[in-house]
């Protein structure tokens, strides 16, 4: 995680952002805070990444890379006003332990449209992460990806459209919440097939960006505003542990954008 200490709105990358619209920079910290308490307080280990000064956006630590099997694959971004970011978190992983660590070649949002299910990379396309990028990750990780195109700019990652609630295991499928109307028809089939019984989240949760959340298996870290989609969840037997990151979702983030997962 990366504590929001230079956080603003000040450039539009995403229909969520305004710069014309104020942000409270000590709220947005408090929300950062809060949602690091709820995973310390759950008993997860949290490692801290220094923010830069002129990076508002390093606080999406999501967005920097993937981490399946101690290997890590960094971010390249998309727009100029994050391309900085990605040296930095390369040069973090280099300090803490990590050997494997590949810079990619193709445009590459991290976590943010790269989502690992236990036994297959989820990988998103339509706005941010190159499709080329999708066999980059293959190679790199050595995990099977299936492509998954994104259609509207709303939902501009794949994390804010499909959220892993508990991953594949002993010949158990993963089990998954998504949103259909994120996905272009094609997609949208495969994810049927694939996850016959997801919980399908509605609009209004999909709206304030409930499905940007993080699951342990069984705890399930959540927008607080996303009331019915807590619900469901709690219906199949998690428990929804809902934070309120609503200043940060200003620039169109939640509890997963601030979270990159270190799988050993």
């Amino acid at each position: 995680m990366c504590p929001p200490r230079y956080f603003e709105v000040s450039y539009a990358i995403n229909p969520w952002m305004d710069p014309s619209q104020p942000v409270d920079a000590d709220l947005a910290m408090a929300q950062w805070q809060g949602l690091r308490d709820t995973y310390l307080g759950l008993g997860h280990t949290v490692e801290e990444i220094e923010p830069q000064p002129g990076l508002p956006d390093m606080v999406f630590a999501a967005n920097s890379g993937t981490v399946i099997g101690g290997h890590v694959l960094g971010a390249r971004f998309r727009a100029p006003e994050r391309q900085a970011e990605a040296e930095h978190f390369r040069r973090w992983f280099a300090e803490h332990g990590f050997r494997d660590v590949v810079m990619p070649q193709e445009i590459n949002e991290g976590e943010g449209d790269l989502t690992w299910t236990g036994d297959v990379l989820l990988a998103g396309t339509g706005f941010r992460t190159a499709p080329e990028a999708h066999a980059e990750a293959q190679e790199v990780l050595g995990v099977p990806v299936v492509s998954l195109r994104l259609t509207d700019p709303r939902y501009y990652h794949l994390d804010t459209a499909v959220l892993v609630l508990s991953p594949a295991r002993d010949g158990e499928p993963a089990e998954v919440v998504y949103f259909p109307e994120a996905f272009t028809e094609g997609s949208l089939r495969v994810m049927r097939r694939m996850f016959p019984d997801a919980i399908i989240a509605g609009a209004d949760d999909a709206a304030v960006l409930g499905l940007n959340g993080v699951s342990d298996g069984r705890n399930v870290v959540l927008p607080a505003q996303a009331t019915k989609l807590a619900e469901q969840i709690a219906d199949r037997g998690y428990e929804p542990v809902p934070v309120d990151m609503s200043e940060l979702r200003k620039a169109g983030g939640g509890p997963k954008c601030c979270t990159l997962e270190l799988r050993a």
